[in-house]
């Protein structure tokens, strides 16, 4: 049996021609096609964006401050879900763990000024 793909062509015929995948490939240094058109935002999403990037800076500045006071008042200790659990409000009472959380109200604050401050629309 004879192969239908022969490697060399015969003596006197033109020489086999690489596969038609070989041609589309492109090589890892060529230079990059020209650079897609930007895609303009609707003022719907523009604004769905706006408001997304507000209550994401609000809901972290009010946890924020919540974490830095609330663990330094009575009612951080003193309620209904920690009454049953006597062990568990002794390390919640500790001032490490309100260190901890006040630190975590600090750091929420922080990470939501600093989208509102680096916020940059898509022109």
């Amino acid at each position: 049996m004879t192969d239908p793909t022969p490697l060399s062509g015969t003596p006197g015929s033109a020489p086999a021609t690489p596969p038609a995948q070989s041609e589309t490939r492109t090589a890892l240094l060529d230079p990059p096609g020209p650079p897609a058109a930007p895609r303009h935002a609707s003022h719907l999403q523009l604004w769905l964006h706006r408001v997304s990037v507000f209550l994401f800076v609000l809901i972290s500045a009010v946890a924020g401050v919540l974490l830095i006071i609330l663990p330094w008042t009575p009612e951080w200790t003193d309620n209904y879900l920690l009454l049953s659990y006597p062990s568990l409000r002794t390390v919640v009472a500790s001032g490490f763990f309100r260190g901890f959380c006040s630190g975590l109200g600090l750091l929420d604050i922080w990470i939501g000024f600093w989208e509102a401050l680096h916020y940059h629309e898509q022109q």
